[in-house]
């Protein structure tokens, strides 16, 4: 199979070619091979194939840059066609979601739960190199995703082996390591003189964020423009958790972190991509989804031990989110 790449910074999009290997949804994919059925390549991260296998591959544009150690590649939805997608590769994978909601879908990592999350704008997703990614989507309004390829064999001279060891994370939002995508994304889409310099450091930016929220290497933590500060972040996330299950204040909040009212709002928002009462159910909500998986507490006791006085509030706020009921989700990782 024939492979596109844009291995310089003023070529325009380009669609991938297409490919049948995805005709099956459930075709297991042998894990020596990565998307279209070819093998991975140790000079794949500096000519950039795409290995993620999107199909139909029309329903999409894909534009694709080599970096140092990092193969970046930004994908658009061009339609509202059911779209699938599939990988599994020894390399890791980041997945940013720029926008995008669907109105049905599904994403499965290996070693995490299911989700059928519907608003996807500003989470990510990490697949570790050997683990399979599958996602569909019927989308509800056109996507924008970035996918960062890291070959771990290219990149490791900068960090211990145990630093890239990822487990994997669906669906989840870290403000520094989702403003060093952006970036990245703004480099290969506007270039200009020694374009590739500062995009080849932004790759190697986004593996230290990688490590960094892994636990390993830490680096200081870059505010996005605009938005709270990197100490303020942790306060008010830190506060939310250790206070989930309570009625928290705007007020509180803002008085945290030594900001007005109204200015906390629009910052919290730009750092975290949601206002803080969304974001405070979403943490009430991954703190439910990790209750269940345990089995120990019933839906009601679970419900009360993130703040939902009734079941029945619990419900709507869980389904929101999930698209699943709290039972459904626990038989759903049965």
């Amino acid at each position: 199979m024939s492979m596109t790449s844009v291995s310089s910074f003023d070529h325009p999009a380009v669609r991938s070619p297409r490919s049948d290997a995805y005709a099956r949804p459930d075709r297991p994919l042998p894990s020596h091979e990565a998307a279209g059925g070819r093998r991975w390549s140790r000079d794949d991260a500096r000519e950039g194939p795409s290995l993620v296998t999107i199909t139909p591959p029309e329903a999409v544009t894909r534009q694709t840059v080599g970096l140092k150690g990092v193969h970046a590649e930004l994908v658009r939805f061009t339609g509202h066609e059911r779209v699938s997608l599939r990988f599994r590769a020894p390399v890791h994978l980041l997945v940013a979601y720029e926008q995008g909601e669907r109105s049905d879908g599904e994403t499965i990592v290996d070693g995490a739960p299911r989700s059928t999350q519907r608003d996807l704008a500003r989470k990510l997703t990490l697949v570790p190199a050997g683990h399979e990614f599958r996602e569909w989507h019927e989308p509800r309004t056109l996507a924008r995703l970035l996918f960062f390829y890291i070959d771990p064999a290219v990149v490791v001279g900068d960090f211990d082996e145990s630093d890239l060891s990822f487990g994997p994370r669906l669906f989840f939002d870290d403000a520094a390591l989702r403003a060093t995508a952006i970036k990245l994304k703004r480099a290969i889409e506007n270039p200009c003189p020694g374009g590739r310099l500062y995009a080849d450091a932004l790759g190697t930016v986004l593996v230290h964020e990688l490590v960094r929220l892994n636990g390993g290497a830490r680096v200081p933590q870059t505010p996005v423009r605009g938005g709270l500060a990197a100490w303020q972040e942790r306060t008010v996330a830190a506060y939310i958790d250790e206070h989930m299950a309570e009625q928290v204040p705007l007020a509180t909040l803002a008085k945290l972190v030594r900001l007005s009212m109204h200015y906390f709002c629009r910052a919290f928002r730009e750092s975290f991509g949601v206002p803080p009462h969304r974001y405070l159910m979403m943490r009430r909500i991954e703190a439910a989804k990790t209750l269940l998986a345990r089995r120990s507490q019933s839906v009601t006791e679970i419900g009360l031990v993130v703040g939902y006085s009734e079941t029945s509030s619990f419900t709507a706020a869980f389904g929101k989110v999930t698209g699943l009921t709290p039972t459904a989700y626990q038989r759903s990782l049965s």
